[in-house]
C-alpha cells in the first residue's frame, strides 16, 4: 500500500473513531462481553401504523431478493450466507421484509423465529449497523399486529444489550445515527431511560452534525438523505403515537425533518428522480414523493429550500434542469460514500435525464466498485492520468480536492478546485432561456486535460459533426469550443441500481487550456 495514501487518509481521522476502533479490538480480543440482562416485565406493542412499506423481497420458499439478486435456499435459511457479498448478507438481516405489504403475520413469525434458533452461528447479523435496522423491522412488525412474545422479546432486548455496548463510534456518519434511530425505538418499545437517555446523547450531537444548514445530509449522498429522512419521519411518527413521556427530543426531530424535506424538494428532478452522485442508486430509499406523503401524514409543514452548505446547485428554466456539485467532497473524517466528481453535473431536459452520473452498482471492493468511484465515471474533467480526489479500497479516500474559489449569481456559478495541485481547474455553469453553458479552464496546465460527459442509456442516437455533436431523438445540440479539441465517442456503462448496468454512450473531449461547452435545444 502507497504510504503517503494511507497517510491522508488517516490524517483527518478523528481522535474519537481512532480510540474506539483500538478498544473495540481490544475488548474483541481480551474481554468477555455478555449481553445476557433479562427482561422482566412484560413488554405491550406499541400503536404503529406505517405509511411506508418496503418493495417485496421476500417470497415463498424461502426466496429472498436483495441489490437484483434472488436465492433460493433449500432447507433451513443460512442467515450469514455470503454467496453475493457482504451487502446481501446485511440485508437479509435488516429484516425489511417483516415490512412488505405481502407478507402474512404467520410467516413474518416463522422468520423471526427461524432466526432466534441460529442465534450462536450468526455472524454479520450481530454487527451494530443491521442490528440497528433490524430492531426497527421487528418492533415495526410486532407493534403493527400487536404481538405479545416474550421470547422474541427477549432475544430483542439482548440485541439491543449488544448495540448499546457497541455503537458506532468508530465509524460515525450515518451509522452512527442509525445505532441513535434504533436506540430511539428501543427505548420506547422497552420504557428504557438508559436507552433514551443514550438517545438523547447520540440524536442531539449527530442530527447537528449531519444535517447541513441547508438540510443536506452530509455525506452528501441523495439516497443516503432519503433512507435517514425516512427513519426520522418513522421517530416522529412513533413518539407523536405513543406518549410514553413528554419527548424532549421531538422539537429537534421535527426541526430537522423540515431542513432535510426541503433540501430534497429542491434536489429532486421535477420527474421525481434524485441525482445519482456519490453512492446513490434507484430502488433503494423510499421515493421522493413517498416521503413528501408521509411528511404530510404527519402535519408537517416545509418549503422549497435553497442548495447552499451541501455545495449543491440547481439550475430551473423552461426545460432544463441541471444538478451541480461546486463543493467540497464531505466531512473529511468520514467519507466512505463519496466519489471524486468534483464539478460533476447532471442535466434533465424535459424531464428526461440527459447527461447523468454512472451511479453506483456495487459496494463489493473490486474493479468495478474503484472505477465508479473514480473521476472520469463523472461528468468533469480529469488531467493527465491523475485523480482529483485518490478513491481506493472500496470505502476509502486519500488525498482529496478542495474547492478554493466560488462566485456565483442567480443565472452563474464559477469555482476552481485544487485537485491536481499545482494545476488548478476553473468550471463557470452558465444557465440561459435556451441553453446551458460550461466553461473549463486549465491553470499552470502540463498535461492534457479531458472533460467526460455520459449519456443515459435511453439516448442511443448521437450524430458527430467536427467540434459538435447531435441528439436528433431529443433535438439536442452540443458544441464544443476551444483549444486543440477533439472529440471522441467511446462506450461506458450506467448503474440502473445494483447489480444493474446499461450499456451508453460516453464522450470524452480532449482540449488545452480552455473548452466551452454549450448545450441547446432545438426545433425539431
Amino acid at each position: 500500500m502507497n504510504f503517503l495514501k494511507l497517510i491522508n487518509t488517516i490524517r483527518y481521522l478523528r481522535q474519537k473513531q481512532v480510540f474506539y476502533r483500538l478498544y473495540y479490538l481490544a475488548r474483541k480480543k481480551f474481554g468477555n462481553t455478555a449481553y445476557n440482562k433479562p427482561l422482566i416485565k412484560e413488554i405491550e406493542p406499541l400503536k404503529w401504523n406505517d405509511p411506508v412499506f418496503f418493495a417485496d423481497s421476500f417470497f415463498l420458499e424461502k426466496t429472498f431478493c436483495f441489490l437484483n439478486v434472488s436465492h433460493q435456499f433449500q432447507g433451513q435459511i443460512d442467515w450469514n450466507y455470503s454467496g453475493f457479498g457482504k451487502l446481501w448478507t446485511y440485508n437479509l438481516n435488516y429484516f425489511d421484509f417483516l415490512n412488505q405489504k405481502s407478507i402474512t403475520t404467520k410467516k413474518g413469525l416463522d422468520l423471526i423465529k427461524d432466526y432466534m434458533e441460529t442465534k450462536k452461528q450468526l455472524q454479520d447479523g450481530l454487527e451494530p449497523y443491521p442490528i440497528s435496522l433490524r430492531g426497527i423491522n421487528w418492533i415495526k412488525f410486532l407493534s403493527r399486529n400487536q404481538i405479545k412474545d416474550h421470547a422474541i422479546n427477549e432475544t430483542l432486548y439482548k440485541h439491543y444489550q449488544r448495540l448499546y455496548h457497541n455503537l458506532e463510534y468508530h465509524l460515525l456518519g450515518n451509522h452512527l445515527l442509525e445505532n441513535g434511530f434504533s436506540l430511539f425505538f428501543g427505548a420506547y418499545y422497552f420504557k428504557d431511560e438508559q436507552l433514551y437517555q443514550k438517545v438523547e446523547s447520540i440524536l442531539k450531537t449527530e442530527l447537528e452534525e449531519q444535517v447541513l444548514n441547508d438540510g443536506a445530509h452530509f455525506e452528501l449522498s441523495p439516497m443516503y438523505h432519503q433512507i435517514l429522512l425516512h427513519r426520522l419521519l418513522d421517530c416522529i411518527n412513533l413518539a407523536q403515537s405513543n406518549p410514553w413521556r413528554s419527548d424532549r427530543l421531538l422539537p429537534l426531530l421535527k426541526e430537522k425533518v423540515v431542513k432535510m424535506l426541503s433540501w430534497l424538494q429542491t434536489a429532486t428532478f421535477s420527474n421525481g428522480n434524485i441525482p445519482m452522485v456519490n453512492d446513490s442508486a434507484y430502488e433503494i430509499a423510499p421515493s421522493s414523493q413517498t416521503l413528501f406523503n408521509y411528511a404530510k401524514e404527519l402535519g408537517i409543514n416545509w418549503k422549497s429550500g435553497r442548495l447552499d452548505d451541501s455545495g449543491y446547485r440547481k439550475f430551473e428554466r423552461t426545460n432544463f434542469e441541471v444538478f451541480m456539485d461546486v463543493g467540497n467532497i464531505g466531512p473529511d473524517y468520514q467519507l466512505g460514500h463519496a466519489h471524486s466528481d468534483t464539478f460533476s453535473f447532471e442535466l434533465y431536459v424535459d424531464q428526461k435525464p440527459i447527461l447523468v452520473d454512472t451511479g453506483t452498482s456495487t459496494y463489493e471492493k473490486n474493479q468495478l466498485r474503484q472505477k465508479e468511484r473514480e473521476t472520469a465515471a463523472h461528468n468533469t474533467v480529469k488531467i493527465g492520468n491523475r485523480e482529483q480526489t485518490q478513491v481506493w479500497g472500496g470505502f476509502r479516500v486519500g488525498k482529496r480536492a478542495k474547492v478554493v474559489e466560488l462566485e456565483e449569481g442567480d443565472s452563474y456559478i464559477k469555482a476552481s478546485h485544487n485537485g491536481y495541485y499545482p494545476t488548478l481547474h476553473e468550471r463557470e455553469f452558465r444557465i440561459e432561456d435556451s441553453g446551458f453553458k460550461i466553461i473549463d479552464s486549465i491553470k499552470n496546465q502540463k498535461e492534457c486535460a479531458v472533460a467526460h460527459f455520459h449519456f443515459h442509456p435511453s439516448i442511443i442516437n448521437i450524430e458527430q459533426e467536427e467540434d459538435s455533436v447531435i441528439l436528433q431523438t431529443e433535438g439536442i445540440v452540443i458544441f464544443f469550443k476551444g483549444e486543440g479539441i477533439k472529440v471522441s465517442n467511446q462506450s461506458c456503462h450506467i448503474a440502473e441500481g445494483f447489480n444493474i448496468r446499461r450499456s451508453a454512450i460516453k464522450i470524452e473531449v480532449s482540449f488545452n487550456q480552455t473548452l466551452e461547452t454549450t448545450i441547446r435545444k432545438v426545433n425539431r
